[in-house]
């Protein structure tokens, strides 16, 4: 599959790496930098959306979709993202999503616009919620790409995810392959940690402890291993 990330939000909390822990399935543990956890929440544009060899098709092709993520060791040594939820307002993302990669997708309600300053305006609602999260960003610094070792590159780096396949029993990789992001520092005048919550997962009720934005990038999908 191909397709364009764009607009994209990072939102990262500490968490204890013994809750990170407790939440995962068997045959992943938690990557942790530093000794420390994190558990991520990104809003983004998803545009031509397409398989190889086919166009992309204006409805189906472009979509909003928000991910609950975080870091993993797998069973084979390899590090990756985990993700506890994609929400989505297109349905056929969410059907292809789960029977392709086995993915926790969700259908939502989203809204997002762009202003002329250039400040993306997101708003998710995820079906049988009754209460929207909101955002509101935009880059507030020169980009830059993550130098070797730092958290940008612990948390922005990232060319694995692993999904849990329960018609086989067992946990799956599959690749992404990109060129590096171009990060800047975020304001953002407005978050939510609800899309967490919906998860039931244990995030504190402070300001995240890194904000990012990203410039778009062009990305290849590849099929499970």
């Amino acid at each position: 599959m191909f397709q364009c990330w764009k607009r994209l939000l990072f939102l990262h909390w500490e968490i204890a790496p013994r809750e990170i822990a407790a939440s995962l399935p068997e045959g992943l543990e938690p990557h942790l930098y530093e000794g420390r956890a994190y558990l991520g929440i990104v809003p983004f544009f998803m545009r031509n959306i397409r398989p190889r060899g086919l166009p992309a098709v204006p409805w189906i092709s472009h979509f909003l979709e928000m991910n609950v993520r975080t870091y993993v060791i797998g069973p084979n040594g390899e590090s990756g993202v985990w993700f506890y939820s994609l929400d989505t307002d297109r349905r056929i993302a969410r059907l292809l999503g789960r029977g392709l990669y086995h993915l926790p997708y969700f259908d939502a309600e989203m809204s997002a616009m762009v202003g002329d300053d250039d400040e993306v305006r997101y708003r998710a609602r995820r079906t049988g919620e009754s209460v929207a999260a909101s955002f509101r960003y935009r880059a507030a610094g020169d980009f830059q790409t993550a130098a070797p070792g730092t958290l940008e590159e612990f948390l922005l780096e990232r060319y694995s995810l692993f999904s849990r396949d329960d018609r086989r029993g067992r946990i799956r990789c599959g690749r992404v392959s990109h060129r590096s992001y171009e990060y800047a520092e975020a304001d953002v005048p407005e978050w939510s940690s609800l899309p967490a919550r919906w998860n039931r997962l244990p995030v504190p009720e402070i300001p995240p402890v890194h904000a990012c934005v990203t410039k778009d990038v062009d990305v290849s999908v590849y099929s499970l291993e």
